[in-house]
């Protein structure tokens, strides 16, 4: 039987490394259109745009920036040690779609399934050991109720927070250096009081206007030019389409930033701005009226009886913006980052079109297109059917070899997962390929 597992595995090997070959004249392009429902432009006549992320890409200088005022905000007004100035950003440390367990204070990836990726599980910047995270959950499954909903609640409280916005990768990043600086030093603090503060921290960079101030000041050095962005809403507008902006960012700040990406009359190429939106509130609360924004970005009084192409408006919400505006179902094609606040409540109560802007795709789709990838997850994939097929076998000369393609198998997995470090967990191939095993333990 030893002889025989390890003839199948060879011959598995070598099919392996042969179809790598036409696998590889096959890739996705990184810079390609994704579609998960067919869809006829032609049908389209009104197209709606987020701004930050969405319409303006920033540069890596950011995220330093947002980390920085926050972990200054914690000492300074939070009165944490002054030490945690040492903590610098890494933008290497976390990924969007992570979740944080607020009780115990660690940052981990689930799958779709509920399951903790093993492996993953950090507490400050170490990884906690697999043993320890099954005992702490008693498994590696959490249950419904502990994780949260689209807005980062649960039926249980702050039990699980999802991070699914870019701005929370520095929050995720502080809230891992200031676990770790009071583990090191065997400081006694309650972890939901850190994770409330940090979360006020990071709010404050933006409500405050720290992080707003700092971009106007220097716009070169934090927005990403994209010389082709007027020329594709010039293009809308050139062939009669409808066109608006809803934001939660301030009016001054969307004003300089979209003067220097598309132009000092881009309010021209807008029938409806809307700055200060509060989404994902504006989706749902019926109560706040819209107010006009003055060039000077004091707010009038008016009642708003009709919304203005080349005026701004402040706040309101979604069902007042469809009683002015009339625009509604399938006609509408509005893009943003945050694949819930800005996208879900959309498609599932007003059945607009959405498209999700995902920066980290390209660069997953170039990781994934690597000869390295491409030939590691296809082996994978086999040998995981080849201990499907093969799992009969229960002497004990069999379950040797066995176990030996067992190793190898969570060892390629972890190391192809490892390789796309700016990916959702739940979208890796090499997980996919772990979680479909009918195979017994």
């Amino acid at each position: 039987m030893k002889h025989y597992l390890w003839a199948r595995y060879r011959d598995a090997r070598r099919s392996t490394d042969e179809l790598v070959p036409s696998l590889m004249s096959n890739l996705l392009n990184p810079d390609a259109i994704f579609s998960n429902n067919e869809m006829s432009l032609s049908d389209i006549e009104i197209y709606g745009f987020d701004y930050d992320y969405t319409l303006v890409f920033y540069s890596k200088h950011l995220h330093t920036l947002i980390f920085n005022a926050a972990r200054d905000l914690l000492i300074n007004e939070h009165r944490y040690p002054a030490e945690i100035r040492k903590c610098e950003y890494d933008p290497s440390f976390a990924i969007r779609g992570l979740h944080y367990d607020v009780h115990r204070a660690v940052l981990m990836k689930i799958d779709a399934f509920h399951y903790i990726q093993l492996g993953t599980v950090y507490r400050g910047l170490s990884v906690v050991p697999d043993e320890e995270v099954i005992e702490m959950y008693e498994g590696s499954h959490v249950p419904l109720e502990q994780m949260s909903d689209f807005y980062g609640k649960s039926s249980h409280g702050h039990t699980m927070k999802q991070f699914m916005d870019i701005f929370s990768l520095p929050e995720m990043t502080l809230l891992s250096c200031v676990n770790e600086h009071f583990l090191k030093n065997n400081i006694d603090y309650e972890p939901v009081h850190l994770y409330k503060d940090v979360k006020d921290s990071i709010r404050d960079v933006h409500i405050k206007g720290i992080m707003y101030r700092a971009i106007e000041a220097d716009i070169e050095k934090y927005v990403c030019y994209a010389e082709q962005t007027r020329a594709v809403l010039a293009k809308l507008a050139d062939h009669g389409k409808k066109m608006f902006l809803i934001t939660n960012s301030p009016s001054s700040f969307v004003d300089k930033g979209m003067r220097y990406i598309v132009g000092k009359d881009w309010r021209d190429l807008f029938d409806v701005v809307i700055v200060q939106a509060e989404k994902p509130n504006f989706f749902n609360d019926r109560r706040r009226p819209f107010r006009k924004v003055n060039e000077k970005g004091v707010l009038l009084w008016d009642k708003i009886h009709k919304l203005q192409k080349g005026q701004i408006y402040k706040q309101g919400n979604l069902y007042e913006f469809l009683k002015l505006t009339g625009w509604r179902g399938s006609k509408v094609l509005y893009f943003g980052d945050h694949i819930y606040s800005d996208l879900a409540d959309l498609t599932l109560k007003h059945g607009w079109r959405t498209g999700a802007i995902i920066p980290e795709l390209r660069s997953e789709l170039r990781i994934m297109n690597t000869e390295q990838y491409v030939q590691t997850v296809t082996w994978l994939q086999t040998l995981t059917g080849l201990l499907e097929q093969m799992q009969v076998h229960r002497d004990p000369e069999s379950q040797l070899v066995l176990q030996e393609w067992k190793k190898e198998r969570k060892e390629m997995s972890s190391a192809a997962c490892s390789a796309r470090t700016r990916t959702p967990p739940t979208s890796c191939g090499a997980c996919r390929a772990s979680r479909t095993s009918t195979w017994r333990p």
